[in-house]
């Protein structure tokens, strides 16, 4: 019997032998007088056994079976799940090892913990900061940022670059590139048009990479020097989606706790699907952003839509990519880093302001009144200490051997 069992036999005991009231015993007990009275009967018919509770040895009905405990116990010990943390593993095994099993998250921490085993992840005490209610409609804006990790435990860090809407917390897109770079910006807002459209605005830090310069310094005004905008934000402004600036982390807070959350829980996805190289991990995460919005998008119920389709006569891939302007020269040449290229129509006056699109994806093409011509080297001057964006750009494409796969 337990101690409150042995009190209550006590007092039913200093009952009949008429050593006590009923009131005294009920008050003793924390009773009323009706229950003293039947627990009374009861011990009188029965004797201790009516005292004792009746689920004493009874193996509850909704236990967790023996067998159950200690394979939850082992699937957290192993190589496999030992660096997950607790919730993040609760969701593996019920996707996976405990499909049919009627497990509870609360009931494998308390397995876990009672078994003296930790979760991996590590929760620091933050600075307060005022958060920002919610945006009222789904597509009014999404945040954006990038974030260089040791995605595959190889000691080197890689860069995921990601966007979230602010009203759901439902990923849009995301893609890995070996640094943050325009190339892994445009590829994670593709994603983000084909899975949902356009945005109405875009809230992203200061890098120069997204955002143009400010304003010019007066040494830069003198030398005659003009404001240029980016790549990023005038692809865009083409779009018309609103670039807003965050002055600081905590302001797009959003996205930047998205980036704890994939630090724990990517590199262990990564490790038990076998993914070690960029090219698989950009086509899984296309895969994984629908099981993460499942499990943390907020309740999208009465939410309205605004994400856009995209304008019509635009290419994404004319909008997405890099635009330069060039004088077309005599022999129908444009000179882009050392490197001349040969514009393939003669439909283009020589001394023409043309402009010049770069990507991986359309090559290198050259635009003139609404129409689109194919190019082709001609000519390359490049030396081996020049290290430019665009340099680099046009040499990665010309060594993976774009020129025959898209014809430029």
């Amino acid at each position: 019997m337990n101690d409150k069992e042995i009190t209550k036999e006590y007092w039913m005991k200093k009952l009949i032998n008429k050593e006590t009231t009923i009131k005294i015993a009920a008050e003793s007990l924390g009773l009323s007088t009706r229950q003293v009275k039947r627990i009374k009967k009861g011990y009188i018919e029965k004797g201790v056994e009516s005292i004792i509770h009746g689920n004493l040895n009874r193996k509850p009905k909704h236990a967790i079976p023996v067998e159950v405990k200690e394979r939850v116990k082992e699937l957290k010990t192993s190589e496999k799940y030992n660096e997950a943390n607790f919730s993040h593993f609760y969701d593996l095994i019920k996707e996976e090892e405990l499909a049919d099993e009627k497990i509870e998250y609360v009931t494998v921490y308390k397995i876990l913990r009672e078994a003296g085993i930790k979760s991996n992840r590590k929760h620091r005490k933050e600075k307060q900061h005022h958060r920002r209610k919610r945006l009222e409609a789904f597509g009014k804006m999404i945040q954006i940022d990038a974030t260089p990790y040791d995605w595959f435990g190889i000691g080197k860090r890689y860069n995921i670059h990601g966007g979230i809407d602010d009203a759901t917390g439902r990923i849009t897109g995301l893609y890995m590139t070996e640094n943050e770079s325009l190339e892994g910006y445009y590829n994670m807002m593709e994603r983000t048009f084909k899975n949902y459209g356009r945005p109405v605005s875009i809230y992203s830090d200061r890098h120069l990479i997204l955002q143009p310069k400010d304003k010019l310094t007066i040494e830069e005004e003198l030398a005659g020097e003009k404001a240029r905008e980016c790549q990023f934000s005038r692809a865009m402004k083409e779009l018309n989606i609103k670039m807003i600036r965050a002055y600081s982390p905590q302001a797009k807070g959003r996205i930047e706790r998205l980036w704890g959350t994939l630090q724990s829980r990517l590199p262990v996805e990564f490790k038990i699907k076998g993914i070690q190289t960029i090219e698989e991990a950009n086509k899984y995460l296309e895969v994984y952003i629908k099981r993460y919005n499942k499990r943390f998008e907020v309740n999208c119920e009465g939410i309205e839509n605004i994400f856009r389709e995209m304008p019509e006569g635009i290419e994404t891939k004319y909008c997405l990519c890099r635009k330069e302007y060039r004088k077309l020269n005599s022999g129908g040449t444009i000179h882009i880093v050392n490197k001349t290229f040969k514009v393939l129509t003669a439909e283009i006056p020589y001394g023409t302001i043309v402009e010049v699109l770069i990507s991986k994806k359309i090559g290198i093409k050259v635009r003139y009144k609404e129409k689109y011509y194919k190019t082709e080297l001609f000519e390359d001057r490049s030396r081996e200490t020049q290290y430019g964006e665009l340099t680099i750009l046009i040499n990665k494409m010309l060594s993976e051997s774009i020129k025959e796969a898209s014809g430029f």
